[in-house]
């Protein structure tokens, strides 16, 4: 039986969930299914709860979609050339999971969104692999023989797709970052079939 593809992302204005559909529609074209998750804010107010359904989008992620999933595809905008908040609050709560092991032998890919060019991009997308390094995954980036990697003016990386959300239309996504998320959607739906 095939595995569910765990696209887990965190997106405060909406790029970055923009992008996981995309990553999506690339797995559910390579011929397995897409699981859309999110993470819910934190708060420096610690008698601040959240309700545990978001009122909109997709459903907060459970460590039972870790261990389900077949593969990974980890999203979050750029915090200082960093991933945010709310998803490395969510991965410093997977102690069990990585002492049982999980999601080892599982491949995963990372995508981000940053406001500028120069704001972080490709550390972004590093920080977020050491977890899933430690988690014993197996990434997979975007390989250059992807031509929207030579083109592009706005957002993409050989570690992982990536979206420059401009000032007018923040969430608009440029044809060749459409084309590279659902290329690695696709990419990683075909190395957790092979491995499957």
């Amino acid at each position: 039986m095939k595995k569910d593809i765990l696209v887990l992302y965190y997106s405060r204005h909406g790029a970055t969930q923009a992008m996981a559909n995309k990553i999506a529609l690339g797995v559910e074209q390579a011929g397995l299914q897409a699981r859309l998750r999110t993470v819910p804010e934190v708060s420096n107010n610690l008698g601040a709860l959240h309700s545990s359904v978001p009122e909109t989008g997709d459903p907060y992620v459970s460590l039972e979609d870790l261990a389900e999933c077949g593969g990974l595809a980890l999203g979050s905008p750029t915090r200082f050339g960093n991933m945010a908040a709310p998803l490395k609050y969510f991965l410093d709560e997977t102690s069990k999971e990585w002492l049982a092991g999980v999601l080892q032998g599982k491949p995963a890919c990372v995508f981000t969104s940053t406001a500028s060019m120069h704001g972080g991009q490709e550390t972004t997308l590093l920080s977020m692999m050491l977890p899933l390094l430690h988690h014993g995954m197996l990434i997979c980036g975007l390989p250059y023989s992807l031509p929207e990697l030579h083109t592009t003016k706005t957002g993409g990386s050989p570690y992982g797709v990536s979206h420059l959300a401009e000032k007018h239309a923040p969430n608009k996504l440029s044809s060749e970052e459409i084309t590279l998320c659902i290329a690695q959607g696709k990419r990683l739906a075909s190395i957790a079939s092979q491995l499957g």
